[in-house]
C-alpha cells in the first residue's frame, strides 16, 4: 500500500489511495449512447439482407442463362454480323441463307460440303426444337413456307430488308431486324410494335 504525504504530515495513519475495482458484475444500464450491437440486432440484419438476397437470386439466374429464344436471336444477328463484315471487307456481296423448313441459316459459303469440318463461330444458327419461325420477310416478301430465302450484304454496308420473328412454345416472340441503309441487325422485344399491331 501506497501512503500518502498528507498522512505523513499530519497522523501517522497510512491512508490507502483508491484504485478502480475489477468488478466484473453487470453494470445497470445507464442513458448515453451505446458503444456496440446487440446479438439480436446483428441476427435480423443478417435475416433480412438473407431475404432480399434470395428475392434476387431468380432473375441474376435467368439473366445469367439465356433462354432459347434470346439466344436464337442472338446466333442470327451475330450471322448477319460475320455477313456484313465479309461483304465490306472483302469488296464482294455476301449472304446469309435461311432454310425455314429446316430451322437453319448461315453466312453463303461457310458451311463445309457436306456438314462435316469445324464451323467457324458466328456463320451458322439452328433453331432449338421449341422454337418456331413466325415471320420471315425478304425484301417484303414471306418465304417461311419456302426451302431457302437469301439475304444479301452489299460492300458499301447495305442490305436487303429482313425481318425475322421467333415465337417459342410459351409465346414468347423475338424479331430480327436489318436496317437496309447500315446493314446493322437489331433485335427487338416488343414484336407488337414492330408489326403495329
Amino acid at each position: 500500500m501506497k501512503i500518502c504525504r498528507e498522512s505523513r504530515a499530519g497522523s501517522r495513519e497510512p491512508k490507502a489511495i483508491a484504485r478502480p475495482s475489477l468488478d466484473f458484475s453487470p453494470r445497470p444500464s445507464t442513458p448515453g449512447p451505446r458503444l456496440a450491437f446487440t446479438l439480436i440486432e446483428i441476427m435480423i440484419v443478417v435475416a433480412i439482407m438473407g431475404v432480399i438476397m434470395a428475392m434476387g437470386l431468380p432473375p441474376i439466374m435467368q439473366a445469367m442463362r439465356p433462354d432459347s429464344i434470346r439466344k436464337a436471336a442472338g446466333d442470327l444477328r451475330d450471322v448477319c454480323v460475320s455477313a456484313r463484315r465479309q461483304a465490306i471487307l472483302t469488296g464482294t456481296t455476301a449472304e446469309v441463307i435461311f432454310h425455314p423448313l429446316q430451322k437453319q441459316f448461315e453466312m453463303g459459303g461457310a458451311v463445309p460440303a457436306g456438314g462435316s469440318g469445324p464451323v467457324p463461330e458466328g456463320v451458322f444458327g439452328k433453331l432449338p426444337d421449341d422454337i418456331k419461325i413466325q415471320m420471315l420477310d425478304v425484301n417484303l416478301r414471306e418465304y417461311k413456307e419456302e426451302e431457302e430465302a437469301h439475304v444479301r450484304f452489299f460492300p458499301n454496308g447495305t442490305c436487303d430488308e429482313m425481318t425475322v420473328v421467333f415465337i417459342n412454345d410459351k409465346n414468347v416472340q423475338r424479331a430480327v431486324t436489318l436496317e437496309i441503309t447500315t446493314g446493322l441487325a437489331d433485335i427487338e422485344t416488343d414484336v407488337n410494335k414492330l408489326l403495329g399491331k
